[in-house]
């Protein structure tokens, strides 16, 4: 069971360095904050990383 939590914590997701994200973060106003927006709605990879994020969280 340990091994699954270990698995689960080492995952790397794009979602944590892309420079999309960043800018959009760093500035919401601008078109890249928008279409960082968008993308978020039919990214699977983006949900991925959420579900992680929430799994992260319930296990602490």
């Amino acid at each position: 069971m340990n091994t699954k939590q270990n698995s689960i914590s080492e995952k790397q997701f794009g979602c944590e360095e892309c420079p999309l994200r960043k800018k959009a973060e760093a500035n919401p106003k601008l078109f890249v904050a928008r279409l960082w927006r968008w993308h978020t709605r039919w990214c699977p990879g983006w949900k991925a990383y959420q579900v992680h994020l929430a799994e992260q969280n319930n296990a602490q």
